[in-house]
């Protein structure tokens, strides 16, 4: 008896097939929307299958499904700090640049496809803070998020700047899971506690 791989869902390799720049794509698009959509757990069939190729592709493009899943959140960095982050002519001061942050969460928190902060969910299910996928997630989130809070907090001349990054990654990562979950849609509250954080350090412009 044959196995019907189109019926399983993942597509046949045509004789002698080469990896494309395409597929590689393809394969990275899918992959960003289904790790974030269903978590790390998205098997190489859902994958596959999402990215129209198959698996012999997959694993000639990638080594495993931890590499692919490394790229993954390689790939969403500089979109969601695009998003995320005010843009270097941005006008106001330290203040005002640090609001903006909680402001876009607040936004992008009643999008119904906000599933919670994509690099801090990957360390929550992986439970590996060896694991690679891990590394880069928490690189991320001190490099892009982390590190531009201390920038802006030693710019607006906080009293206590580490102290102030601190607390807001905090409230970011508490605020993004609770509305990742359901648990609540943000709107006012990751802005006014944001607000009341960084008047507290002694930021007022």
């Amino acid at each position: 008896m044959t196995i019907d791989k189109a019926a399983s869902g993942v597509l046949p390799e045509p004789p002698e097939a080469t990896v494309s720049a395409s597929q590689r794509e393809r394969l990275l698009t899918a992959a960003v929307d289904l790790f974030y959509r269903h978590g790390v757990g998205v098997g190489a069939n859902a994958l596959c299958k999402s990215a129209g190729i198959s698996k012999k592709s997959m694993y000639q493009l990638f080594d495993s499904k931890d590499a692919l899943l490394v790229a993954a959140l390689e790939r969403r960095v500089l979109a969601d700090a695009a998003f995320l982050l005010p843009p270097p002519d941005f006008g106001p001061g330290p203040r005002a640049r640090l609001l903006h942050v909680f402001r876009q969460l607040e936004k992008f928190a009643r999008s119904p496809e906000y599933m919670g902060c994509a690099f801090l969910a990957p360390q929550v299910e992986l439970k590996d803070p060896a694991h690679p996928a891990s590394l880069v997630a928490a690189r991320v989130k001190r490099q892009h998020l982390e590190g531009f809070f201390r920038t802006e907090a030693e710019r607006g001349k906080a009293t206590d700047p580490d102290f102030l990054t601190r607390q807001l990654a905090i409230l970011y990562d508490g605020a993004s899971t609770r509305a990742g979950i359901g648990a609540d849609d943000l709107q006012g509250l990751a802005v006014t506690t944001a607000e009341t954080l960084i008047e507290a350090a002694g930021i007022t412009d």
